[in-house]
């Protein structure tokens, strides 16, 4: 017999169209570009050129792109984050832990995730937002909708919720065995380039501790792997509009390298637990083809954590050491 259900387990992602087409683009970067965590404009201002303008130059643009990363089984960040959470749940099922994956924009919503634990019998759940390093655009942003969700409900679950792992030694070990793996199948080390997703440089200012958390995972993994200072580069990526992004910027930065006589470089994005859109197609296809251009000879995108068996013990771990409080008490 099952024990009774203690917690349940929340994976939090960023979400994704649910197809690789401009409806379905539109509809998700309306609700993604809506959220003030993610643009904080005045409203007033940003709307109309979010209606008017992106929603309508945008959507088409970004289907093209999906329909190069695609997979089978649907959107790679999807398709990654689910494999990752049944491998999770499966690892759970004898301590009859319920786990749900759960997108702050679009679906799965966080709200059909608490629910389906609630009814699973979980009074108690564990959040793991799946954002190794904190932002205010990203964690922050899945708890403002999950807070929303619970606002109106009288009887609340009794929440933990998780920060960020960006120094986590089993996430640092996870990234270190992926470059070495690469490392080993491509026969020779090469210069490793830790491209991040960007923010505007406005928001570490007022205070978002994005940009050190980012540091605090690139140096670790560099100290792991006994890199000198002259092995790897620490850039940012995806920038959008004309104000200053955190630098330095990940294709200024990739264009210069073979100048300096870095011909052949890995690239790997330590701020996404699964393969995207941004990594995919951003990193693996524009960066490489700009390396490229640019006189480099060698570059190779070295795959996110996904669903791997280094990722899934790190997340065991993580809800092991958050749920201790719960597992001896009823």
């Amino acid at each position: 017999m099952k024990s009774k259900v203690n917690y349940g387990v929340l994976l939090i992602n960023l979400g994704t169209p649910k197809a690789p087409t401009a409806p379905e683009v539109r509809k998700f970067l309306r609700d993604f570009l809506s959220d003030p965590r993610v643009v904080d404009l005045n409203p007033l201002l940003w709307k109309p050129i979010l209606n008017a303008v992106i929603l309508t130059i945008r959507p088409p643009k970004v289907a093209k792109v999906y329909q190069q990363v695609w997979m089978d089984e649907g959107s790679p960040l999807m398709v990654y984050s689910q494999r990752l959470k049944q491998k999770v749940a499966g690892a759970l099922i004898e301590q009859n832990v319920p786990v749900e994956l759960a997108m702050t924009y679009g679906e799965p919503s966080i709200e059909d995730g608490v629910t389906k634990l609630r009814q699973a019998g979980a009074e108690k759940i564990l959040v793991l937002p799946m954002y190794p390093q904190f932002s205010s655009t990203t964690t922050a942003a899945a708890y403002d909708k999950l807070m929303s969700v619970l606002k109106n409900n009288p009887h609340w679950p009794s929440l933990h919720l998780i920060h960020d792992y960006a120094d986590h030694p089993l996430y640092i070990k996870a990234l270190a065995n992926s470059i070495s793996k690469q490392w080993d199948e491509q026969g020779e080390k090469r210069h490793l380039v830790f491209s991040y997703h960007g923010i505007p440089k406005r928001y570490v200012q007022n205070g978002d501790p994005y940009a050190k958390r980012c540091e605090a995972t690139s140096q670790a993994v560099a100290e792991l792997l006994q890199l000198e200072d002259e092995d790897w580069t620490h850039v940012y990526q995806s920038r959008f509009g004309r104000e200053e992004w955190l630098k330095p910027y990940a294709d200024a930065t990739i264009k210069s390298l073979p100048d300096m006589g870095v011909k052949k470089i890995n690239v790997i994005s330590p701020a996404f637990a699964a393969d995207c859109i941004e990594t995919l197609e951003e990193i693996k296809l524009e960066l490489g083809d700009e390396f490229k251009d640019h006189g480099g000879k060698e570059f190779d995108y070295i795959p996110a954590l996904n669903d791997g068996d280094d990722h899934l013990a790190l997340y065991l771990a993580l809800i092991e050491a958050n749920t201790r409080q719960w597992q001896t008490i009823g």
